[in-house]
């Protein structure tokens, strides 16, 4: 018989895949000795097994009704039972930590007449009746799918009654009359009773939970941080405790350090008289964890000495749910806690210096992405903005946009490329799609461990919350702060670091490298393999990227040099030129422009090697569009008042009419462009090769490399190199300085990569230009793709990811391992990159590093993302 249920006893922390995340962290506490209500666990394998065929395992429910009755030996009380009743919680628990994702049921196993024996069992009438009416609304919402907000109106209106605020400030009766018409709202919605059967309960909780895998927000959840579809949800069935029975009982959240700072200190929230799901919906502001020490002193302390147990167990931070029951400690769930990516880093650095990990383990658990967090800019302080109000500061970083009232409007609108911050009473898991598409999150309710605070930090989103200064309309979609109204539209900033509210667009500042930021990465360094370059067209940019730790540049694209407002007329005179003498006028007058661009550039990289792209654009992206001319040409023939500037226009037109192509992208490009007007290139060289000599006479170490590019024949190289060659030969002969310089090619076009071998003999480099070679080995126009049919290519599945953000190793990929081995093959000392938008990202460089690539190369903002990620790479074993 194959088993489908592990009891607590029977499991450990090593069992994730198969008992998940939160079933084998209740075995491993069981394990240790800690206060673990008892319980059991239906695996991943039997959801999988009810997600393919919608049905139970056959020997499941026999397992579970023996688990079932050995929990009742254990506890002495009875599921069903009249006088001593079993109370049960089901919760969902998947291998990756997925929080708040999927369902929970707790007090599983009330009726009427279990009702009646628990409360004199208790003695705590209120303590039944709130007990009661919460199963009634969780299993209404979970199982029957009634909207949770039909149940909440049926409170608010008792509380309006009675005129109070809190939930706790109901009575017995008041909670008793809420049950009642709860259930008849289960009659109005579903057309049936509520159920009674305690066994009936447990089977549709239990359906419920893993159904809830492959709920839309689950489904987005898994898609936004790239998790298996497949797992599965475990299903763990726990002892109920009550944190509601009284002001000796509480239930709360810790955080063995704080997972906004990353300080070694007892972080988290708990709230008196209250079960778990008040802390993390936020409907009640909870106390700091620090005031349990005189409220509840003993607990506390034996809190504190659990959660060290704990960190030092697991060697990480956890996160702990626990409830107390009449002053007894009860522990419900340990996980590692999720943190913003300060937090983490300063976390990873510390438990290495503290002896607990190794510099290989610190550099591991920082994601490159939590890296690429820490660059977001943040709000000026020194600059004056308006505060409107004053909430949690929940999740660090700064965000402005448009305030959206609802999941879906901030999708819509993220959609179209507006910017928008998330306002919400408080959020819950259906608000996930929103959050995603959002900037950042404001809420008026809710605290540190609220669900918006610990998404939006898993996020890496600022996150505001318990913002009680905030009264929001959600029918009239808008809030008010004061006197103060804003309205769905109005743009607002909030700084997660500070919890301000802030009106209008905040300036931002860049963010700055902590201490411990600088060590992870310079232990990364240590570890990594392949180097990290950086693409950057100016001065700037490469100064950025060598503060970031750029080694070189592995693309300067000159093209971009022209763009300037001083430039592009000249360009546009080049290129309407008639005759090469013409043309080289107006060269002449741009050379000196890319002269001391270079120059700047070499000087910022003094001593590292620089890769210079030769110009690769369509020729007509320096013309203006040719319906606007066409425009300005009709308006002057129709007002005749102008016949000079008619002329000048009808000869711009024609030109643009005449480098008009088909398909720009596949035409007069790249090296094909060097080739039939070979003046501009020899322009460019002698601009590298004069900057490379000026620079090398004022003590600057120049490593010029020039790249001929979009390459499909090794005679395009073989022309183009020896050309030009012999431009920079004049030039350093000229200045009498020798220079140590390379020529090479990018590989972009699938047939160079399938020529490789040829190409070698006259490139002393391979640039992979994965942007365009990813273009025509799927046959496709990025721009097209993405906004017409590649999205929903991911969605239905027919590709797993965007192939121009992750590599498509199979392949793209092939065809750079191809070039590889046969570039080497020739020239076995080849320096090879990659230069694409791939060169930052993870999965991408993870790729580089197996193909055996000498570096990367990537936005200098995504530098020090690369160099974890290649340390990742070089840690992970093939």
């Amino acid at each position: 018989m194959k088993k489908w249920v592990y009891r607590f006893h029977e499991g450990n922390a090593s069992m994730k895949a198969l008992l998940g995340g939160k079933g084998a962290n209740l075995a491993e506490m069981t394990r240790l000795g800690l206060p673990v209500p008892p319980g059991f666990t239906i695996t991943t394998q039997a959801c999988r097994f009810f997600q393919e065929t919608k049905k139970f395992p056959s020997d499941m429910e026999k397992q579970v009704l023996s688990a079932l009755k050995a929990l009742e030996q254990s506890t002495g009380k009875k599921f069903g039972d009249v006088k001593n009743p079993l109370l049960l919680s089901v919760r969902s628990g998947a291998p990756i930590s997925m929080p708040g994702m999927m369902d929970t049921i707790l007090n599983l196993g009330l009726n009427q007449k279990t009702l009646k024996g628990l409360t004199a069992l208790t003695g705590n009438k209120r303590f039944c009746q709130d007990a009661y009416r919460r199963f009634i609304q969780m299993f209404g919402k979970i199982v029957l799918k009634i909207p949770a907000e039909k149940f909440e109106k049926i409170i608010e209106e008792k509380k309006k009654e009675r005129k109070v605020k809190l939930d706790t400030e109901l009575d017995a009766k008041d909670l008793a009359q809420i049950a009642r018409k709860f259930k008849k709202l289960v009659k109005k919605e579903t057309g049936k009773e509520f159920p009674v059967d305690p066994y009936q309960q447990l089977r549709r909780a239990i359906k419920a939970v893993f159904a809830s895998w492959n709920t839309k927000r689950a489904v987005e959840y898994r898609r936004f941080h790239k998790i298996a579809d497949d797992l599965g949800t475990a299903v763990n069935i726990q002892t109920m405790v009550f944190g509601n029975m009284g002001k000796t009982s509480a239930t709360g959240v810790a955080f063995t350090r704080d997972p906004r700072s990353g300080e070694r200190r007892l972080f988290g929230e708990y709230l008196l008289n209250a079960q778990g799901e008040d802390v993390v919906a936020g409907i009640r502001t909870p106390n700091k964890i620090a005031d349990m020490a005189q409220q509840l002193p003993q607990v506390y302390k034996q809190l504190v000495k659990i959660c060290q147990k704990l960190e030092k167990h697991y060697r990480d931070v956890q996160d702990v749910e626990f409830t107390i029951e009449n002053g007894k400690l009860w522990m419900l769930q340990t996980r590692t806690g999720k943190r913003t990516a300060a937090a983490a880093v300063k976390i990873a650095v510390d438990l290495c210096q503290e002896g607990i990990i190794t510099k290989k383990e610190a550099v591991k658990r920082i994601k490159p992405q939590q890296i690429e967090q820490l660059l977001h800019p943040t709000i000026d302080l020194k600059a004056k903005i308006k505060v409107i109000a004053k909430g949690i500061n929940a999740s660090p970083g700064a965000a402005s946009g448009q305030v959206v009232f609802d999941a879906e409007t901030a999708k819509s609108w993220s959609e179209v490329g507006k910017k928008v911050i998330l306002v919400r009473p408080e959020t819950n898991p259906d608000d996930v799609p929103g959050m995603l598409s959002s900037q950042g999150v404001l809420t008026a309710r809710g605290g540190m461990t609220s669900h918006a605070a610990v998404v939006a930090r898993g996020l890496g989103k600022p996150c505001v919350a318990g913002c009680e200064g905030i009264k929001i309309d959600l029918i009239r979609k808008k809030f008010k702060a004061g006197n103060i109204e804003v309205k769905q539209g109005d743009i607002i900033s909030i700084n997660g670091s500070t919890g301000e509210v802030i009106l209008g667009k905040a300036p931002l500042i860049e963010p700055m490298m902590t201490k411990e930021f600088k060590t992870i990465l310079s232990w990364a360094d240590e570890i990594r393999r392949l180097g990290v370059w950086a693409n950057a067209d100016n001065p700037k940019d490469a100064k950025r990227a060598r503060e970031l730790g750029a080694e070189g540049i592995g693309l300067c694209r000159t093209e971009h040099m022209f763009f300037g407002p001083k430039r592009r007329p000249l360009v546009q005179k080049m290129i309407m030129s008639k005759t090469v003498e013409e043309r080289e006028k107006y060269l002449a007058k741009l050379l000196p422009f890319q002269r001391k661009d270079f120059e700047e550039i070499f000087k910022v990289m003094n001593g590292l090697p620089v890769i210079i792209r030769l110009i690769d654009p369509p020729m007509h992206e320096f013309l203006p569009r040719f319906a606007d001319v066409l425009a300005e040409v009709v308006e002057l023939r129709c007002k005749g008042k102008n016949p000079r500037a008619l002329k000048q226009k009808e000869k711009l037109l024609s030109t643009i009419e005449s480098l008009s192509e088909t398909n720009p992208m596949l035409g007069l490009r790249g090296c094909r462009t060097g080739i039939i007007y070979p003046e501009i290139s020899q322009m460019q060289v002698r601009a590298i090769f004069e900057a490379a000599c000026r620079m090398s006479k004022k003590g600057v170490k120049v490593k010029p490399e020039v790249m001929i590019p979009l390459v499909s024949h090794v005679n395009e190289l073989k022309i183009e190199r020896k050309r030009l060659e012999e431009i920079a030969k004049k030039v350093m002969e000229k200045h009498k300085v020798k220079i140590d310089y390379k020529f090479g090619t990018m590989i972009e076009v699938p047939r160079a990569a399938l020529t490789a071998d040829r190409i070698a003999k006259y490139a002393q480099f391979f640039s992979f230009g994965t942007n365009d070679l990813t273009q025509m080995t799927f046959g496709i126009s990025r721009d097209d793709a993405e906004g017409k049919f590649l999205f929903p290519y991911i969605e239905k599945g027919l590709l797993t990811k965007n192939p121009f953000e992750t590599l498509d190793t199979e392949g793209v990929g092939k065809l750079i391992e191809m070039a590889v081995a046969k570039g080497r093959l020739v020239r076995s000392n080849l320096e090879i990159g990659i230069c694409g938008e791939h060169g930052g990202d993870p999965q991408s460089i993870a790729f580089c590093h197996k193909a055996h690539l000498s570096y990367v190369s990537c936005s200098p903002f995504r530098v020090p993302v690369a160099r974890l990620a290649a340390a990742h790479a070089a840690l992970t074993k093939s």
